[in-house]
C-alpha cells in the first residue's frame, strides 16, 4: 500500500494534470526543454497571468522547477514526480493480473468439466 505522504503527493500531481492547458505545458517543456515563461505563454491563447498561475500548481505539485536568471524565470520539467504515478499504475496492473489469472483459473476449470 502507498504510504500518506506518497498518497497525499500523488493525488496534488493527478490534480496538476487533470488540466489541459497543464498538461500542454508539461508536453511543451519536455519536447523543447526547459524555456521561459514568456516563451511557454506565446504557445497559448491566454495570459502571461494565466499561464502562470498554471506554472504555479505544476510547481506546488513538484512537476516543474522554476529557475531566475537575472529577470527572467526558466521553468524546467520534473520527471521523478512521476514515478509515483508509474508505482501506481504498476500496482494497479498487478491487481488486475491476478484477478485476470484468477478468473482464467475458474473458466479453466469450467471448460474441463
Amino acid at each position: 500500500m502507498v504510504e500518506r505522504k506518497s498518497d497525499d503527493q500523488l493525488t496534488e500531481i493527478l490534480k496538476a494534470a487533470s488540466d489541459p492547458t497543464r498538461r500542454a505545458l508539461l508536453t511543451l517543456l519536455v519536447q523543447q526543454g526547459p524555456m521561459r515563461v514568456t516563451d511557454l505563454a506565446g504557445h497559448f491563447d491566454t495570459s502571461l497571468n494565466s499561464v502562470s498561475k498554471h506554472i504555479k500548481v505544476l510547481e506546488r505539485a513538484g512537476l516543474v522547477l522554476r529557475r531566475t536568471e537575472w529577470r527572467e524565470h526558466i521553468i524546467e520539467v520534473q520527471m521523478e514526480p512521476l514515478r509515483l504515478i508509474d508505482s501506481w499504475f504498476a500496482d494497479l496492473r498487478s491487481i488486475w493480473s491476478m484477478r485476470l489469472e484468477a478468473l482464467d483459473g475458474i473458466l479453466t476449470e469450467e471448460t474441463a468439466k
